[in-house]
Formats: structure tokens, sequence, C-alpha cells
């Protein structure tokens, strides 16, 4: 019943011009609805995980031989869970729209860089030096970007180590 009151009163054809001027990433947010409660399980999911890869890299830094392979492999995992868990909470467009915020630009494009540059210097170049300070590049961009989120905090910072030296 309710599909003939569509069809005479005209709603259906304004449904269907409405699905075709969608754009393809409009189709694919609308296909990838979770409930909430899904949303934060994923989310806790993807970042305990990514939580549990960098406690697991920082433990294995210390096996000789492949303790260094194995931290860079398991940190940059990690982290990658770590990012992706918050793709949960506001869906990977808007994450995405978000990680390119004119504040946040920096800090993502420094951050994928250097999780690329960590592997490529562990795997490719074998200079495990070079790793290690990608690693720590990691740390700092991933700590930069994390407090974009938080309202005055990085303006604050920079007010005190601008104070100190």
């Amino acid at each position: 019943m309710d599909k003939l009151k569509s069809v005479l009163s005209g709603e259906e054809a304004r449904t269907q011009d409405r699905t075709q001027n969608r754009t393809v990433l409009e189709t694919v947010n609308e296909a990838s609805t979770l409930g909430w409660t899904t949303r934060l399980k994923g989310f806790v999911a993807c970042f305990v995980l990514g939580a549990a890869c960098t406690i697991l890299g920082v433990c294995m830094l210390f096996l000789p031989r492949v303790g260094v392979t194995l931290f860079i492999v398991f940190y940059t995992f990690g982290n990658i869970c770590a990012l992706g868990s918050t793709m949960f909470l506001l869906g990977p467009l808007k994450q995405l729209k978000k990680m390119c915020d004119k504040t946040r630009v920096l800090a993502t494009t420094i951050m994928i860089t250097c999780l690329v540059l960590t592997l490529c210097a562990a795997f490719w170049w074998k200079n495990f030096g070079l790793a290690l300070l990608f690693c720590i590049l990691q740390i700092l961009s991933f700590t930069w970007y994390s407090l974009s989120y938080i309202p005055c905090v990085r303006e604050a910072i920079l007010k005190m180590v601008a104070k100190c030296f």
C-alpha cells in the first residue's frame, strides 16, 4: 500500500532523482552506517589492538638481532590501528575531512610520511638508526595531531616553549 501511495503522489520519482544525483562517496558513506554501540565496540577493539601492538613492539625492542625490526613493525601497525580506531567514531569520510583540516594537515602529512619512511628505512634501506629516528618522529607527530582535537592546547604548548627559549 505504501508503494502505491508513493507512486501516485510522485514521491518515488523524487527518491530516484535523489539517488541518482548522489556522489560515490555519499553512497559509500550511507552504506557503511553503523549503530552507535557497534561504532563504540569497533573503536575500542581497534584502539586496544593498536595499544597492544605498541606495547608488544616496545617489549620486542630488547630481543637480540630481530628486536628492532619487530619493534618497528609492531609500533607502526599499532599507530595505524590507533589512527583507524577514530574512523569508527566519526566515520571514514568525516575523519578524512578532519585529518585534512587546515589545523591538522601538516601534522597528518608528517605522521603518514613518518609511518611510510619508518617501514622503508627498516625493510628497504636496512638502516635501523634511521628507522628509530622515524619512530620518534611518529611519536611526536601523532602526539601533535592528537593534541589538535583539544581546544587551545597546542597554542598553550607553543607559548610555553616560546617562553623557555
